[in-house]
Order: structure tokens, then C-alpha cells, then sequence
């Protein structure tokens, strides 16, 4: 416990993991377990457990939930010279695993459809000029600053690197510190390991960072100086690297070294096999700043941090958790191919897909049925890379490489239709480039050695052996905790997966009760020597039985069986009357209607059988190695196909997404022009579809020439919706996906930028106007040529006159020097006069109808021109206010229209 004082400690003592001292009584409650003391030579040392099969759902609460790190102690055995040397002990116990959330690796609570990364941040000990707030402001300079100084730090370098130990994904990727916050949202890390010991202004920085982000970071020291990727071989599945050392920086090659001496440590020697480091680049895909992530709610909403509602919600109609997880990664991420890309190649092969299956419906359904019978294959083969898996994973494996192996069919066959019929459509060329990238032979030699070898019966009469056995612990348990406390809590006692059944669970009582309990998991014929030794197991059963034949006969018992019990070993049992006769054999055990006896005959052919029994589960143990060996030696060639697979599953999904929802193919060129005829927002789409509503369209065109629209109109008339809902536009083309319009035309994204909406920053002494004027500083700092920024009413946490000012400002900075595309919403309508004489600015506007009786309804179709009346009152008034309140409310606007009117007259 003192080596491993940061984790929660479980050793494993025979067929529980216990907890002793302050961590019993500390974790004990937390996990519904009770807390009882047992005595040693110390004294009295207070302890908790729960039985093994019961691991997961602890780990789930200490892991996930409590975001504990958990050292698990193991038993081993100890040969007969360390039982010497230890005093007899029969097993030595060390930690083989320390679990912390980054470092989940088949764990059953871990999420299927996100990504697990663990992130290593690495900063060097340069000193770069920063700018402190001054004194008096109420900060004290020895606290944390704030995200107002990332700004002045980014001529200061930063080495990432990050990996997923549950696919063996790894990446790195060089950055400055003034990114690193939209860096890190974008991968979403489960953990990040710093070093916490680095005092310099740049560590300080990262610290507050990380702190006032609430991300779960752990301390690790750095290294003293990088190790050379080179060394990284033998954690790679590649035998050597297929990229020269010079690519890499000096702080990704620090923070890749970083990242894995980390690994090493938590995996206590277990065996990693990841994959080669892919290096990602920010030019290479579009970028989206943290603020916009969220504003735009790509992936949870903004106001309740909820999948549903989230654009990521909206097109999701993926089949296979793999492919969930990188349309994830491609809407939140800039570190992967497919990511919103820059590249028209890569998005044009993308719809060419897309297309093609919307277009070849068969082809599609086909294909989907196919993919939804298939398994987490990445997940799947990085388990045998490090050394773990069982025989459900081997057949799960085999049944998705060959359906892997029926898609390439299928593609094959319609491949070869498409060019008979037109040789100069695209379908067949984007179909041989997917044919072309799946790699089958290897694969599929191995899904045949799979099905040879594995005993799919028998490896489903295990379960029923597990699930029986797990049911008598469950019961014992719930009768245990009833015996010692009546009135205790049997929640501590997890639900289990019984037999379905009564007839299932009386078939594996039987098996567990009965005289044999041969569950064989490899066919006879997986191998020569295995049918051999079933042959001469098959022999000794004869023997067995004749021997049971001839003793009923020489002791004229007719109850008698041949067994063999843990506590007496093989002996003959007899009962009923049987039990009261006297036999020529040694007593080893008696009751009112049994007797057990030793016969020294079946104890020499029981140990025969036995060895027999052993030697085949050691020719299963080996055949089943060497499976897992040829799965490794297959490894790149799996996770290619995998890869594969999961971008068929996008990209069919995306030709169901454009059927159901009639989206429309964009065009993508090198310019700036963003044209958009009847656009829709996909997930406010959404929720009016839900309550039997339809979408008011919009057009939207932004040219080199008319590069900013300024939006003016009433309060809740759909300004945000139509800002939004083009940002989402671009991103969804950019990801090669259709696009919910009549018409999209777009020019390559090189960054998207919004400030919109509002919320404060208090933990970290920003104000509501502090962050708009932040997000709005990044933007006109950031923002280039080929940017797409949205802004919504900026300027509106202070007096009319001071926003005024700043929004103009920023329209000027956008206009003259940034020349960006840009919608910028606003309610201080005296923008429009300023910018009149602006060729390249565009006013258009939105509306509400009113008829005599007051009743209205808002126009959400923009229009050319200003509307000067945001109508906030109407809005107040369906929000309720009460009748007094909006009668002072008429008098003051009154007031102010008349003075705005003299105002624009003079």
C-alpha cells in the first residue's frame, strides 16, 4: 500500500479482492460493503471485499464513477523452492494492473461508442514574455491566470500525444500553448498526465487550465531526457517504423516518450501493441476552436450537455459501435483522416461513396445488414495484442471476418455490373478503391483455422457452467449478508446473467453435478495430438465404467459410483441400503444413508484420467495460443479491414441520412463563395419534425465580393438558427457528408469561428462580457481569408453606445482586414447606417406579421433590408410577464423610438 499510496488497493485472497486498513473504512461505505475486522499479528485490521466475479461492477464505481486509480494485486503460485523461501506461503501476490480511467482496456463499462483517450501534455522549460494582470485588480499574481494570457504564449511550443488502449489508436501532434485548450476539447481526453513539478510561467498556465476545465490530470514525472521513437518498436505492431524520426518534434518526440514510460508503469509488464504513431497537423482539417464546439452543439447541447439534439444525434445511423465512435471522432477531432478535411480529394472520394449507395439502394441494405452482424473488431484484436481474449472473442473475430469477406463479395459483384452498364460512372472507381484497401488474404486463412478449431457448443456449455457457478455465489452471498446482518443492504450483491431458462439451468446443474464436468472449448480435430489424447481419455471412460460394473458386482452394491470430491480425492459412494453393508475397503467418510470409500484400483485409474484430462487442456491451451499468435501476426492486416469497415458504415449511413431527410450532394471548390439555397438547421429540423412541424428555409450567399451578411430582426425570428445552421453546413460537406439543402456550393473551410450566445466564466474572474470579448479577440486574431465566422449580437453585455462601438470594430477588422466570409447578427440596428457605404456588406433581415387585434407570428424567411424593431416585447409577452410590467414597458419604448428617430434625423 505504500508503493501504491495513490490507488485504491485489491488483492486478491482466493475467490474474493478484499480492501484493509483506512481504505476499508474509507471505500467500504461507498461501495455498499460492509466493514468487519479481522485479527493479526498487528492487532485488529479493518477489511471489505466482494467476490471476483464481482470486479467489473466495482471498478465501474472506483473508475468511471469516482475517477479512482486501483492497483489490483493478484495471486500467484509459488513453486516448491519459493514456498521455502516465503515460510510455506502457497502464493505470492503482486500488482499486475493499475487501472485509471485512461487506461481502460476491455473493460465491460467502458463505453462502446466514444473513444478512451489518455493524453500527455508536454511543455519544455522555456521561458516565453506573458502578460500578468496588474496589481490591484484583485488578484493576487501568484494565482492561477486566466485564458486571457494563452494569448501572449504562443510562440511557446507544445508537444501532445495521446492513445486509446482499447484499439491501440496513437497520435501526436505539435501545437502552441494558445491553442492547447481547443486542442484538448477537441480530443476529449478520459485523462491527461502532466508534470506537475514544473514551476515555470508555462506549466503555471497549463496547470490553471486544466483545473479551471475540470479535466482529470495525473501527476507523472517527466523524463529526463526523450527517448527516440525507434525505441518505441516494441510497443508498435509494426516491426519497425515507417517514418523517419526528423518528422517529429522535439516536444512530440518529449511528450510521446512521456506518454509511454506512463503506460508502462500502469500496465505492470502486461504486453501493448499499439499502432504506428500517426502524426496530425492542423492544416490538414478544418478547425473548430473549443467555443464553437460547444456553441454550435456538435456534439451535446449547450444548455443541458446532452447527446440528444446534438448535430452528432442528429445524422447518427451508423450500425456498428466502431463506426459510431469515428463519426464521432470526425465531427469532434482534427487529428483524423476523415476529420473535417481541407482536402477536396478526400471529401470528393467521400460523397463519391455516399452517392453511390444512395444511389444503389440493394447495394446499401445489403451492405447494412451485413456490417450489423459484425463485432468491435479494433477493440477485438487490440485484446490479444496485449495478451488477453478468450474463445468468444476468437469467434466473434472469425464471423466479422467473414462477413468482411461477404461486403468484398457484394462490392465485387455490383463493381462489376457498374462498368458494363457505365464505364465513366464514379461508382466504380470509389468500389475499387475500397475493394483495393481490403486486405483478405491472411484474415481469412485465420477465421477458417478459428472455425477448425473452436467448439462453439462447447464454449456455449461454459457459460452455462459460469452462469450456474456465479448463481451459487450470488445465493451464498445474499444468504451470507442475511445470516450476519438481517436487516443489511443486498445491493452489495451484483445482478448476474442467469440461465434463461429452468430447463438451461437444469442442464448445467447436471453438468456441474453430475460424474463428469469435461467441458472441452477446441474441437477433436483441431489437431493430431489432441484427437490422440480424446481417444485415450475415451479409453480410460471405458475402463471407468467397467471398473463401476465389476465392483457393483464383487460388493453387491447396486448404488455404487465411482467419484471424486476436493476433500477425499477418487472414491467409491455408495447409499440407501448399500450404506449399511460392510466392505473390504478403507472408510473415509460416513452418514445416516452414504458411505465413501477408498479403492486403491480407481485411485490409480482416477489420477490416470486426470492426467488425461490435464494433457487436453494443455493441447487446448496451446492451440488457442497459437491462434492468438496468428491473429497478432495478423494484426495490421485486421485493423485495416476494420478501419474499412467502419468507413462503409459512415458512409452508408451517411446515403440513409441523405434519403430520409432529401439532402442534396454539396460542391466543393478552392474559393470563398458560400452559396446555399433553402438551407435547414438538421437538428432544429429535428425537433420540429417531432412535433408535426416544418422547417422555414433559408438561402445564404457569400461571395468574394459580398463576403458579410448583416442580420438584423425580432428577437426569437430565427437569427441564431440561420448563423448556426450554415457553420453546420460547411462541416457536414467537409466531413463528406449531403447537406440539408436545395443547393450548396462551398468553398473550402479553413477554420470556423462563432461567438455567440452568453454565459459567464465567474470561477475564473470572467464576466459574461469578458468571455464575448475574449471569444471575439481570438476570432479577429485567428480568423483568415478561407475562415467562416458566425457572430451574434456582440457588444450586447454593455451600455448601447460602448457595444455599438465594439461591434462596429469588429465588422471593420472582419471587413477591411480579415475578409472572411461572415453572418453577423445584431440588435443595434445603427450598424446598418455606419456600413452603408460598404460594397461588400449585405443587410438582409428577418420579421414578425401583425394583424389589428395584436396578434402576430414571426417570418423567418430573410429578406433584403433592416428591420429596426427587435419586437422584445412580444417575446416578453409570451413569456407571461404581467400586464403593469409591459405597460411601463410601451411607455419607455415609445420614448426611445422617438429619440432614436430625431437621432437618425439630425
Amino acid at each position: 500500500m505504500e508503493k501504491f499510496d495513490h490507488c485504491v488497493l485489491l488483492t486478491r485472497v482466493g475467490g474474493f479482492y478484499e480492501l484493509y486498513f483506512h481504505q476499508a473504512e474509507e471505500y467500504g461505505p461507498l461501495l455498499s460493503l460492509k466493514v468487519g475486522r479481522k485479527r493479526a499479528g498487528a492487532g485488529t485490521v479493518p477489511m471489505s471485499g466482494f467476490p471476483v466475479y464481482q470486479l467489473e461492477r466495482f471498478l465501474k464505481i472506483l473508475v468511471q464513477d469516482l475517477d479512482k486509480y486501483v492497483a489490483i494485486s493478484e495471486e500467484f503460485p509459488n513453486d516448491v523452492s519459493d514456498r521455502s523461501k516465503s515460510g510455506g506461503l502457497l502464493f505470492n501476490r503482486k500488482v499486475s494492473r493499475i487501472i485509471s480511467p485512461g487506461t481502460l482496456i476491455d473493460e465491460k463499462f467502458l463505453d462502446p461508442y466514444e473513444n478512451n483517450f489518455l493524453l500527455a501534455v508536454f511543455i519544455e522549460d522555456s521561458v516565453a514574455p506573458v502578460s500578468f494582470r496588474p496589481k490591484g485588480d484583485g488578484i493576487q499574481q501568484s494565482q492561477a491566470v486566466g485564458a486571457s494570457e494563452f494569448r501572449d504564449t504562443k510562440d511557446v511550443a507544445v508537444g501532445l500525444s495521446w492513445l486509446d488502449l482499447s484499439t491501440g489508436d496513437f497520435f501526436t501532434q505539435p501545437t502552441y500553448l494558445s491553442l492547447l485548450p481547443s486542442s484538448i476539447e477537441r480530443i476529449s481526453p478520459r485523462e491527461i498526465i502532466f508534470d506537475k513539478d514544473k514551476h515555470n510561467i508555462q506549466a503555471n498556465l497549463l496547470k490553471t487550465m486544466l483545473s479551471e476545465e475540470r479535466y482529470l490530470t495525473t501527476h507523472h514525472p517527466s523524463p529526463s531526457e526523450p527517448t527516440p521513437a525507434s525505441t518505441w518498436e516494441s510497443m508498435l505492431e509494426t516491426p519497425e517504423l515507417n517514418f523517419p524520426e526528423s518528422q517529429f518534434t522535439s516536444q512530440e518526440l518529449w511528450a510521446g516518450s512521456y506518454l509511454l514510460s506512463y503506460v508502462r508503469i500502469q500496465l505492470q509488464g502486461l504486453e501493448l501493441k499499439l499502432q504506428a504513431p500517426v502524426r496530425r497537423l492542423a492544416m490538414e482539417n478544418m478547425g473548430i476552436d473549443k467555443s464553437s464546439m460547444r456553441a454550435l452543439e456538435i456534439k451535446t447541447t449547450l444548455r443541458e450537455n446532452k447527446s440528444k439534439g446534438s448535430l452528432l444525434h442528429a445524422i447518427r445511423r451508423t450500425v456498428t459501435k466502431s463506426g459510431a465512435r469515428l463519426l464521432a471522432s470526425w465531427l469532434t477531432s482534427d487529428f483524423l483522416l476523415g476529420s473535417p478535411s481541407t482536402s477536396i480529394p478526400i471529401i470528393n472520394g467521400r460523397l463519391d461513396l455516399v452517392t453511390h449507395f444512395l444511389g444503389e439502394s440493394a447495394l446499401r441494405e445489403n451492405i447494412v445488414v451485413l456490417l450489423g452482424k459484425t463485432y468491435d473488431s479494433q477493440r477485438l484484436v487490440q485484446k490479444f495484442s496485449m495478451g488477453r481474449g478468450d474463445p468468444d472473442d476468437l469467434i466473434a473475430l472469425s464471423r466479422t471476418i467473414m462477413r468482411t469477406k461477404m461486403i468484398a463479395e457484394i462490392l465485387q459483384k455490383f463493381q462489376g455490373l457498374s462498368e458494363k452498364s457505365d464505364a465513366e460512372s464514379f461508382g466504380p472507381k470509389c468500389i475499387t478503391s475500397i475493394l483495393e484497401q481490403l486486405v483478405l488474404e491472411g484474415p481469412v486463412e485465420l477465421a477458417g483455422q478459428i472455425t477448425d478449431a473452436i467448439d462453439e457448443e462447447g464454449v456455449m456449455h461454459k457459460q452455462q457452467l459460469e452462469d450456474a457457478r456465479v448463481g451459487e455465489l450470488v445465493a451464498i452471498s445474499q444468504k451470507t449478508v442475511s445470516v450476519d446482518d438481517p436487516k443489511g443492504d443486498l445491493s452489495a450483491v451484483s445482478k448476474v446473467s442467469l440461465p434463461k431458462s429452468r430447463a438451461k439451468a437444469k442442464e448445467a446443474n447436471e453438468i456441474i453435478t453430475g460424474d463428469d464436468e469435461d467441458v472441452w472449448i477446441m474441437k477433436r480435430s483441431a489437431s493430431t495430438a489432441l484427437c490422440h489424447l480424446h481417444e485415450s481419455l475415451e479409453t480410460l471412460k471405458g475402463d471407468k465404467v467397467d471398473l463401476e460394473a465389476r465392483l457393483r458386482h464383487e460388493l453387491g452394491a447396486k448404488s455404487l459410483t465411482l467419484r471424486w470430491t476436493p476433500g477425499l480425492g477418487h472414491i467409491i459412494h455408495v447409499k440407501g441400503r448399500d450404506s449399511a453393508s460392510s466392505f473390504d475397503a478403507k472408510v473415509l467418510g460416513s452418514s445416516k444413508s452414504t458411505r465413501s470409500l477408498h479403492v486403491p484400483e480407481w485411485s490409480r485409474l482416477g489420477n490416470r484420467i486426470d492426467q488425461a484430462k490435464l494433457r487436453i487442456r494443455g493441447e487446448e491451451q496451446r492451440i488457442f495460443q497459437s491462434l492468438r499468435l496468428t491473429v497478432i501476426y495478423n494484426l495490421s492486416r485486421l485493423r485495416q479491414n476494420a478501419a474499412i469497415l467502419d468507413e462503409l458504415d459512415i458512409t452508408t449511413s451517411f446515403a440513409e441520412l441523405a434519403k430520409e431527410q432529401q439532402l442534396v450532394r454539396p460542391i466543393l471548390n478552392t474559393g470563398t463563395t458560400h452559396k446555399i439555397i433553402g438551407g435547414r438547421h438538421p437538428m432544429v429540423e429535428d425537433g420540429l419534425r417531432e412535433r408535426g412541424r416544418s422547417f422555414i428555409t433559408n438561402d445564404c450567399f457569400l461571395t468574394k465580393d459580398k463576403r458579410i451578411w448583416l442580420v438584423t430582426g425580432p428577437n426569437m425570428a430565427g437569427k441564431s438558427t440561420f448563423l448556426r445552421q450554415n457553420a453546420l453546413i460547411s462541416i457536414l460537406a467537409q466531413i463528406g457528408s449531403f447537406v440539408p439543402a436545395e443547393h450548396a456550393e462551398i468553398g473550402i473551410v479553413d477554420q470556423i469561428f462563432t461567438r455567440v450566445g452568453s454565459a459567464d466564466e465567474l470561477y475564473r474572474d470572467q464576466s459574461t462580457f469578458m468571455v464575448e470579448m475574449l471569444e471575439t479577440a481570438a476570432i479577429l486574431n485567428q480568423a483568415t481569408e478561407k475562415s467562416f465566422v458566425i457572430m451574434d449580437e456582440v457588444g450586447r453585455g454593455t451600455t448601447p453606445e460602448d457595444g455599438i462601438a465594439v461591434s462596429y470594430a469588429c465588422l471593420h477588422h472582419l471587413y477591411h482586414s480579415t475578409r472572411c466570409r461572415t453572418l453577423f447578427a445584431t440588435h443595434f440596428h445603427t450598424l446598418a447606417d455606419m456600413t452603408h457605404e460598404w460594397s461588400g456588406l449585405e443587410r438582409y433581415c428577418t420579421d414578425v406579421a401583425e394583424d389589428a387585434k395584436g396578434a402576430f407570428s414571426y417570418i423567418h424567411r430573410l429578406r433584403n433590408g433592416v428591420n429596426r424593431n427587435s419586437h422584445a416585447l412580444k417575446v416578453a409577452r409570451l413569456a407571461g410577464k404581467p400586464h403593469n410590467s409591459r405597460f411601463q414597458e410601451r411607455l419607455v419604448t415609445d420614448f426611445g423610438e422617438r429619440a432614436s428617430q430625431a437621432y437618425r434625423t439630425a
